[in-house]
């Protein structure tokens, strides 16, 4: 039977100094600072984030709001996606795909994304967002992001 591998065997860092970028990537949007989303991980091709739930968090009936799984998705893959680009270069979202499984209601909101497939030019990334009440962690989304890579300079 052949062995299926849904994830690169390893990925390929480009870039000596990738936390510094992580660090940026990930701390430098003020949207992101302002919703309060924390670094817990991350690694080659992999991130782990987490958000603390608030009020501002919810929508209307008490749930987690969508745009907020969903930001919180998306940061964390482009994050992942950091991890493995090129000094001089950035990632920017070209598209993202969420699935919102279920309504969330909990305590924190705890995400894991990493890349499905590096590229030169796109990269592929999922991230699952679970919501956590006490000691039960439940998958409220799921999200595909493809971000792309740009030279800095020539933004």
């Amino acid at each position: 039977m052949v062995q299926l591998n849904a994830l690169p065997a390893e990925y390929r860092v480009r870039n000596p100094d990738f936390a510094a970028e992580v660090e940026r990537v990930f701390y430098q949007a003020p949207f992101v600072r302002d919703l309060g989303f924390q670094l817990v991980s991350f690694e080659a091709g992999r991130c782990e984030t987490g958000l603390i739930l608030q009020e501002k968090h919810l929508q209307q009936d008490g749930y987690v709001h969508a745009g907020v799984q969903a930001t919180l998705a998306d940061h964390s893959a482009g994050t992942a996606a950091a991890t493995l680009i090129a000094e001089g270069q950035i990632i920017l979202t070209a598209e993202f795909k969420v699935n919102l499984l279920r309504a969330a209601k909990g305590e924190q909101l705890s995400c894991r994304a990493w890349v499905l497939k590096p590229g030169a030019n796109l990269i592929i990334a999922e991230a699952e967002v679970y919501c956590v009440s006490g000691d039960t962690a439940e998958l409220v989304s799921k999200a595909t992001v493809t971000l792309a890579v740009v030279d800095s300079r020539k933004q």
